[in-house]
């Protein structure tokens, strides 16, 4: 009698491509664990085993966009600077990148390339897989970058939840000098708050 599913799941990563599985396992152990409900589709090609508990949306980001960035909302929510849970997952790519077809509600934003990895982070998904999340005062930044699309509160609140938290303008003003357009509205919203 060949291997248990048990033994079969512990020779699997938290998440993988099916590809990646015949590294570990023969296409009929993989049938047996998709049968059996030992693993789980999260997207087209795309599974995780049945026992993590984590983000399956981040995973298949991840996994699909590999330079994806967690950005705006979805960002500025993971620093605890907004009270609001986005219903889209907010992910900047770089301008001119292949915006891939996920299951998961994602509003892409294509970034600029020259300033795409600016204040990017690394974050674990838990399943083996990492997606970049801008840091906070980047974050910040972009809330007043496109507040002619996400409104000028975003921008307004976060900034006022950094500065609470003991954030020190000057790095964030350092910062902000790579994005010209935005210095001005900033300082002066900086003054005000100050």
């Amino acid at each position: 009698m060949g291997p248990s599913s048990q033994e079969l799941l512990a020779r699997l990563p938290e998440s993988f491509r099916y590809s990646e599985a015949l590294n570990y396992i023969s296409e009929r152990q993989f049938r047996r664990l998709k049968d059996d409900g030992s693993i789980t589709a999260l997207s087209r090609g795309l599974y995780r085993r049945s026992d993590w508990l984590g983000d399956d949306n981040l995973i298949e980001i991840a996994a699909k966009a590999p330079g994806a960035t967690l950005c705006l909302r979805s960002a500025l929510g993971r620093h605890d600077l907004i009270d609001d849970i986005p219903a889209e997952i907010d992910v900047a790519i770089p301008r001119g990148a292949w915006t891939p077809e996920t299951a998961a509600p994602v509003r892409w934003r294509h970034f600029d390339p020259d300033t795409f990895d600016l204040g990017r982070e690394s974050l674990d998904t838990g399943g083996g897989r990492d997606i970049g999340l801008y840091s906070a005062e980047r974050s910040i930044i972009d809330a007043f970058r496109m507040r002619h699309l996400e409104g000028a509160d975003l921008a307004n609140e976060a900034l006022k939840g950094w500065l609470r938290r003991g954030g020190q303008p000057s790095e964030l003003l350092g910062l902000a000098r790579m994005f010209p357009r935005t210095l001005t509205s900033l300082r002066e919203t900086l003054e005000i708050l100050l």
